[in-house]
């Protein structure tokens, strides 16, 4: 099974989570997209939803000698997250991750600034804060989006994506409330096999998606 884009796969997510407002299980809702890929499934939530999109930016932490290889992650000011089992197993310290982290700390502060264009961010408390994204391969970056939201006292946290795999799943079960994924193939591999059109979104399209009225791509 495929999604033929963001659109569509935040359209069927969408339908999931209204029929769960319909019975009162969303008071309040506000909806955080993980940049860049979320924002586009995200706008179809909160236009469903008739709730507020806004973004919350997560850096993944590189492995020093291959920078695609996840060893953690970051959001906001919050402390990062490391998966301490890669870490024993690649052989490093957190200690020896600190540019790194200060890297990816700076590009998580120039892309808040960038997409909210001074706005301040939504007011999460006790509000139902449903964090979307695209999908999730390891559930690293989105288990620290869940832990900052959890810092801004929300009544509850729903984490709503596409397609997952089931070991992200069972990752994020006690860091939601609820977590919600429409799609848990077996042999899930990458998230982007899961779409038929899965291009990259720029930063200019994130911001067309959260300030503008412009058709964004899937």
């Amino acid at each position: 099974m495929q999604f033929r884009d963001r659109k569509q796969a935040g359209r069927e997510l969408a339908e999931r989570l209204r029929t769960l407002q319909e019975k009162g299980a969303l008071p309040h809702a506000v909806v955080l997209a993980l940049p860049r890929g979320g924002v586009a499934v995200a706008r179809e939530v909160a236009h469903a939803l008739d709730a507020p999109l806004d973004v919350l930016v997560v850096r993944k932490i590189g492995a020093p000698f291959q920078e695609e290889l996840g060893v953690g992650a970051i959001a906001g000011d919050d402390p990062p997250l490391f998966d301490e089992r890669a870490l024993d197993r690649l052989g490093l310290s957190e200690a020896a991750l600190a540019e790194t982290v200060d890297r990816e700390r700076e590009e998580v502060r120039r892309r808040e600034r960038r997409y909210r264009r001074g706005r301040p961010p939504v007011d999460l408390r006790g509000r139902t804060v449903i964090v979307v994204d695209d999908g999730l391969a390891t559930g690293a970056t989105a288990r620290a989006a869940l832990r900052r939201v959890r810092r801004e006292a929300p009544e509850q946290v729903v984490l709503a994506v596409p397609v997952c795999s089931p070991e992200a799943v069972e990752l994020l079960r006690d860091e939601a409330d609820e977590v919600i994924c429409l799609h848990r193939p077996e042999q899930f591999m990458a998230v982007g096999l899961w779409y038929e059109n899965f291009d990259q979104l720029t930063d200019d399209e994130v911001l067309d998606a959260l300030h503008g009225s412009h058709t964004l791509p899937g």
